[in-house]
This record gives structure tokens, C-alpha cells and sequence, in this order.
């Protein structure tokens, strides 16, 4: 009697959690997500369809999901199923959150090594290079695959007891990586070049500041305070600029074209289009003249003000 007891036990100890996949694509890799999606709940897997977005926004939410749930849900085990053109950009995302482990896979040999070696919990398709039948073959693999087997990178022999180790510590200390206070060595290192350097005011334009870190062609960071105004102006050389934080708007009014930007946005304005900006917060970027720096207004400050709010007037009527 007691040893069936504890027969039991051990078998309730052992049992393998019960698996639920979250899934998701871009509109290049819907059609290949669709399939694997029917093909897991015919294996009668849970799965939730997170359906077609961007690949950035179904990466990170996939990512955000599976790295929320080994905390939330420990009694499931969660995995995500994710897919684009490449199988690239949605594991980018996707692994930007603790405890996720998203790799790219286009032969059942490449998931038989990343469940091995990786752990990988977010599996990402490439819908332009697999076909739906090497894609079923992936996902099985993936799927039955347990981590530290042995694989074709192990020669499929049993990993050595020091490596089988290292998979384990791995595992603790990788979702630990970009979680802990950023040192100033591991913050961004276009905002160190400016770090406790001050901004010279632009004095041309109320509000603004701006450090030039190279000259001719120029580079510099650029610092507007919120409601700030740049009147209609052109620049000899072209310039592209990222934004950093804050949130503006450029209307090209050679072009008659409005572009609203906020954090990582990327602008090109060609050189002799005039522009008009409107800062709608505190707003820092990295910005670079194809040459040297120079500004030239074609119209003032009010005029500026005015022609702003006449176009935001019109943008919420």
C-alpha cells in the first residue's frame, strides 16, 4: 500500500505541466501562423490567437504573455508560436522580456538544437522561406523536443555534465540580463555623449538647446521644452534626425506634407525644404546635417504660432 502511495506521488511530481501556446503574425506570416494554429489544437493543444498585427507589436505582446505567465500561471508551462517574412523581427521583440527565449528556426534540425540548448519558449516561423509541411515538422520537433537532449549540435549524444550544468545556471541567470539598475557604462551611448555636458541655447529659437558633437558633416543633440515653436525655415544641407524622447511635429511645406514623430522615429528632411516644427513636449534628438550646420527663416515666430494652431484647429475639426 505504501508503495503504491509513493509510486503516486512520484508520478503526480513528474507529470508534465499542461502546455498552452500563445500565437500571433505579422500579415506576412498570418497564412503559415493559421496553419500551425489549426495543426496544435488538432494535437487537442490549448492555443490562444493573438491574430495579424505588426510584427513588432504581436512580437512583444507574445513576449510580454509568455514572460508574465511563468510568474502568474507556474502550474501551466506557456509557450508562444510566432510568425513573420523572415521569423527575424517578431524574436527580436519577442525576447526583449525576462525569462523568454525566442529563436528563429527554419528546419526541424534548428528546433531540435534550440530546445536542447536554448530552452527556446517562443518558437518563430519565417512565412516567405518555410513551406506549411517543414513549418508542421518544426513545430513537432519543437513540441517534443525536452531541453539538454541530445541533438545534432550535441552529435545527438548526451550533453557532458559541465554543459548540461551551464544550460542549467543559464536558465536563472539570462532572465536577469537588462533587469538590474543600468550603469552608466550600459546606458545609451548616444546619451553619454552628452551627459552632464551642457546644451547651448539656441538663440534664434526660445526653447531650444543644442550640443554639436562633430562639425561639417554635423552631428549634434538638440533639446526642445514643450510648446516650443520652430518657424518655417530650410537648411542648405539635408539632415536626418531619430528622436529620443518627447513627442513633435514637422510639417514640410514644400512637399505640403505632416509627419508626427515621438520615441524612435526616424526623419530625413532634403536640403531647401521648408519646414515648420511643433514641440508637444519636452523633446530630446540625435540629429545629422549632411554637411555643416546653418538655418535660414522664411517666415517669424508669430506667423509661425499662428499657421500651427490653424492646422491642429483643422486636424480635430
Amino acid at each position: 500500500m505504501a508503495d503504491t502511495a509513493g509510486a503516486a506521488a512520484t508520478a503526480t511530481a513528474t507529470a508534465p505541466r499542461p502546455l498552452k501556446i500563445i500565437a500571433g503574425a505579422d500579415s506576412f506570416g498570418a497564412e503559415l501562423k493559421d496553419v500551425m494554429v489549426s495543426h496544435l489544437r488538432s494535437l487537442s493543444i490549448e492555443v490562444e490567437d493573438l491574430g495579424t498585427t505588426s510584427y513588432y507589436n504581436v512580437g512583444a505582446e507574445v513576449g510580454r504573455r509568455v514572460s508574465s505567465c511563468a510568474t502568474a500561471s507556474p502550474d501551466v508551462q506557456t509557450r508562444g508560436l510566432l510568425a513573420c517574412g523572415t521569423g527575424v523581427g517578431v524574436g527580436i521583440f519577442a525576447n526583449k522580456f525576462p525569462g523568454v527565449f525566442a529563436t528563429t528556426c527554419l528546419t526541424p534540425d534548428e528546433a531540435r538544437n534550440n530546445r536542447s540548448i536554448n530552452n527556446c519558449n517562443v518558437l518563430a516561423l519565417s512565412g516567405m522561406s518555410t513551406s506549411k509541411d517543414t513549418a508542421k515538422e518544426i513545430v513537432d520537433t519543437w513540441l517534443n523536443t525536452p531541453f539538454k537532449s541530445p541533438c545534432p549540435a550535441s552529435g545527438s549524444q548526451p550533453w557532458p555534465e559541465e554543459i548540461s550544468k551551464f544550460f542549467d545556471e543559464s536558465m536563472t541567470e539570462m532572465p536577469k540580463i537588462g533587469t538590474s539598475e543600468k550603469t552608466e557604462a550600459e546606458s545609451c551611448a548616444i546619451c553619454c555623449l552628452v551627459k552632464n555636458r551642457e546644451l547651448n541655447p539656441i538663440d534664434i529659437i526660445p526653447g531650444g538647446s543644442m550640443k554639436i558633437l562633430r562639425e561639417s558633416p554635423t552631428s549634434a543633440i538638440v533639446r526642445f521644452k514643450a510648446g516650443s515653436v520652430e518657424p518655417a525655415h530650410h537648411h542648405t544641407f539635408g539632415h536626418c534626425l531619430v528622436v529620443m524622447e518627447g513627442k513633435k511635429s514637422v510639417w514640410n511645406l514644400t512637399k505640403e506634407e505632416r509627419y508626427d514623430l515621438s520615441v524612435g522615429d526616424y526623419f530625413f528632411t532634403p536640403a531647401g525644404d521648408v519646414h515648420r516644427v511643433k514641440y508637444y513636449e519636452d523633446t530630446q534628438f540625435f540629429i545629422k546635417w549632411d554637411g555643416k550646420w546653418d538655418m535660414f527663416f522664411d517666415e517669424d515666430l508669430d506667423t509661425a504660432k499662428i499657421a500651427i494652431e490653424k492646422e491642429l484647429a483643422k486636424g480635430s475639426a
